[in-house]
């Protein structure tokens, strides 16, 4: 397996010209196609107006919203253009409420999408939505960079979070490619079960059929000294100078994340490195 089909969407100028440059080094890198979908986000909520006010705030958004998408495409074409990859853009207008269908539809047909960090005091709310779009309803892998980001694009030191869970395995299996050039990955378990049926070896059978792969491997178990487990893998990300974090998504309901937090949400708020995210 290999990423040739990169797919990128972008809502916000600010954040667009750190993730392109990281994208036209990966389609380098891979010789892959990058997809950059530009969108306006109309965010009227016409129940909200008073009566007679819905056409003229509606056609006022709609116009802001398809200027806002003509200027990211334009920043877009004039950083991919010189860049010697294969390239598209694409730019539409969507509501807060159906972004997600948008952006399903695109992540459906990408082998890989990258995406901004979500969290921030520059960051639209749209930014979640699409996050989540991409990995439930595109059912593809997504990498989120920090703001920032001066990571690799192929990183050569990758931290896999593993909890034995089902969403971990999975997004290993799909982080292979990357795995697979990198010069060591290690895997962490913190504050591994002490009942569990890999007890005496934490991460011994993960790091067997990663090594098959050819990949190098070291395990490195951690007790669990801070509160929340995204800063432990965060403070070891930084330890150990990890140029990418692979780990499960959403272990829990996203509405249970959102409304009492989780590894994956707080690890988008504060890791300093990219995150590999599958589900």
């Amino acid at each position: 397996m290999s990423y040739k089909s990169l797919l990128t969407v972008l809502t916000d100028t600010g954040q667009a010209r750190g993730v392109l440059s990281h994208l036209t080094a990966l389609a380098q890198e891979l010789d892959a196609h990058v997809e950059v979908l530009c969108l306006g986000v109309d965010r009227t909520q016409t129940g909200y107006y008073y009566a007679g006010a819905n056409a003229l705030i509606l056609q006022e958004t709609l116009t802001r919203a398809t200027a806002e998408a003509a200027e990211i495409r334009e920043l877009a074409e004039a950083v991919l253009a010189p860049s010697g990859i294969r390239w598209s853009t694409e730019e539409g207008v969507a509501q807060m409420a159906d972004i997600g269908r948008h952006v399903a539809h695109r992540a459906r047909f990408a082998d890989l999408v990258v995406l901004p960090r979500p969290y921030g005091p520059d960051h639209g709310t749209e930014a979640e939505p699409i996050v989540e779009a991409a990995m439930f309803e595109g059912h593809a892998p997504v990498i989120v960079l920090p703001d920032d980001n001066a990571s690799p694009a192929l990183p050569k030191r990758v931290l896999i979070g593993w909890n034995e869970s089902v969403e971990a395995m999975r997004a290993i299996r799909m982080a292979l490619p990357f795995l697979k050039t990198a010069d060591l990955a290690r895997i962490v378990a913190i504050a591994p079960p002490t009942h569990g049926p890999d007890r005496s070896d934490p991460g011994g059978l993960l790091s067997q059929m990663l090594a098959r792969h050819g990949i190098r491997c070291e395990i490195d178990v951690l007790n669990k000294s801070m509160t929340r487990v995204s800063d432990i893998l965060n403070r070891h990300a930084l330890d150990k100078n990890a140029d990418m974090i692979v780990m499960g998504a959403y272990g829990h309901s996203r509405f249970r994340e959102a409304i009492l937090g989780g590894a994956t949400r707080n690890m988008l708020e504060v890791a300093k490195v990219p995150i590999f995210l599958a589900h």
